[in-house]
Order: C-alpha cells, then structure tokens, then sequence
C-alpha cells in the first residue's frame, strides 16, 4: 500500500495541473487561441532557462561511474532505431508518427524521474539520477528534433541529413542544454585554479533564471489541460494505445530485464532507471510538437494517458524490484 501511494504521489501532482488547465478553458479564463502562444512562451523561454539550470547545477563527475550512463544511451538509442518502423506501422500519418516516436523514448525525467529515484532510493539515488540527466536529457531532445524533422510536417517529404543538423543547432532546448554546458566547464576550470566563483553569485540574473525555469512546467501542464478535448480520443486510440502499450509496459520490462540480466548495476543504477524507463512522456513534447509541426493534440493525449497509467507502472515495477531484492 505504501508503494501504491508512493506511486499516486508521483503523478497526481501532474493530473491536478492538467485538471486546473482543462477547468479553466471550460470556464472560458483560459481561452484555446492563447494556448499557442503560451506553447510557444515555454519552449522558447521557460524550458530554456530551466534546462540550463539542469546542465549548470549538475556538481560533480569525479566519482560517476559510467557503465549505467552508457547502458541508458545506448538503449535509448535503441528504441529510438526500433520505433522507426514501429511508428511507420502504426499510423499512416506523418505528423502523428513523430508525436508517437518520440513519446516512445522521452520520458518527463526531470519532472518526475529524478525525484522518483531520490524517493526510492534516497540521496544516493538522487544524486546517480542527476547525473545521468546531464547526458539523457541532451539526448532525448536532439533525438526528438530528428523524429520531428523526419516526420513533421504534412508533405511528407523526407528532410537531408543538412536539414535535421540545423533543426538541432536551431533547436533553444539544445542551445540551452549547450551554453549551460559552456558555464559549467568554464567554472569547472575556476575550481581548479582555486577561484571560488559561481553564476549564482550574480544574485540577478540567477534570481531570473530560477523563476523562469520554476515556470516551465506548471505553465505546461495548465496549457495542456487547456488544450486537452475528450473528443479527440476515438479518432485518436490506435495511436494512444500504441504508446501507452510501449511506454509503459513493453519498454520498462524489456530495460530493466536487460539492465538485470547484465548484473553490473546497483540499486541506485536501477533507480535511475525507473526514473528513466518507467516515467510517462515528458510535457516539454508537446510545445516542441507544436514548433516542428507535429500533431499536437496527439502529442497532448500521449502525456495525458501515459501518466494515468504510469503511477500503477511504477507501483508494479517498484514493488517487482523489491521483492527480488534490489530496493
């Protein structure tokens, strides 16, 4: 039981906000024809500032070992490569397929991941999850440029090579995720020469940072809810059944017996790998949907319906990995 509420507390956070967003359309507070331009607003501005942040404050890697930062790339990858012609089978929609792509590999880590994995695991595990997002969440957002670039759009021409390497230079979550990796390298050097320096002792522009970042996913979710229609379901179930399905049994199942049958990792390892694979689609999909000319809506429904489902995914997980003795 304690693992069940564990689980709810997780998601209900996510659900609530959604649930205030879809109130307040109905209300008619919150108009569907600003929703765009809120989209727009965060992935623009507010998951910017709130990813630099991630990759700023990350400490140390002096003491991380590799092996499970290698086993998460390299799966990810993997699913990445397989849903290729998974999605083309699932749906004859170009735009629908990108949304679906990336909903099968882009999980809401920072969100709800790395506070998952501090929570099962303590600060040990908090600390192997945050260490881990300074390479996963990179990942995860230039291998969603290519799935967008490669199926975004309606003509659905295929983009060169050229094409998808300028989306990801042109891309503000990679330009972000890159300058923050600048910063951090750069006072990295300062602690080696004994300068004792940080971006958070310019009290101003920190203070900016950190409000813009704390936007990001509250004004997410609430634009989501507001763009969220029940109506959109039936014309929409193959897909959503599809990725719920990947998502939120195929994948965690398939990670973690992988991750199990290599033996080398521990139980802080796993619990950055529930964090990972075991987490619904991450929000930041749907304003980057948007951006590229995926299909929004989908892209909505997706993190809507995988993080219903994920809090008994996490239950079950959590509870399978305990009782074999990991946790």
């Amino acid at each position: 039981m304690e693992d069940l509420i564990f689980s709810i507390n997780a998601v209900l956070p996510i659900v609530l906000l959604v649930c205030i967003g879809y109130l307040l359309r109905r209300l008619g507070v919150l108009p569907l024809s600003v929703t765009g331009v809120m989209n727009k607003l965060v992935f623009r501005v507010f998951l910017p500032a709130m990813l630099f942040l991630n990759v700023y404050n990350i400490q140390s890697f002096s003491q991380t070992s590799f092996d499970y930062i290698f086993y998460v790339l390299i799966f990810t990858v993997c699913i990445f490569f397989v849903g290729i012609p998974t999605v083309m089978l699932i749906t004859k929609d170009n735009r629908q397929r990108g949304s679906v792509l990336q909903g099968f590999f882009r999980s809401n880590y920072a969100l709800v991941g790395i506070p998952l994995a501090t929570s099962i695991f303590g600060a040990e595990g908090g600390i192997v999850a945050a260490m881990l997002s300074a390479f996963i969440i990179p990942l995860f957002n230039i291998l969603a440029v290519v799935s967008l670039s490669i199926f975004g759009g309606k003509n659905g021409k295929h983009p060169s090579p050229a094409k998808i390497l300028l989306d990801i230079i042109k891309n503000p979550l990679i330009q972000a995720i890159a300058l923050g990796g600048i910063v951090l390298l750069i006072r990295v050097a300062f602690v080696k020469h004994s300068i004792e320096f940080r971006l958070a002792d310019v009290k101003p522009v920190y203070s900016v940072l950190t409000s813009l970042s704390a936007v990001a996913t509250p004004l997410s979710l609430v634009t989501l809810g507001a763009q969220f229609e029940f109506s959109a379901v039936p014309t929409l179930k193959k897909p959503i059944l599809w990725t719920v399905l990947v998502r939120c049994l195929l994948i965690p199942v398939i990670a973690l017996s992988v991750a199990l049958a290599i033996g080398r990792f521990n139980s802080a390892h796993f619990a950055a790998f529930l964090a990972v694979y075991v987490t619904p689609v991450a929000v930041s999909s749907v304003p980057m949907a948007q951006e590229m000319d995926a299909d929004v809506a989908l892209s909505g429904q997706l993190v809507v319906w995988t993080t219903l489902i994920s809090g008994f995914t996490i239950f079950a997980a959590t509870w399978i990995l305990k009782s074999i003795g990991i946790f």
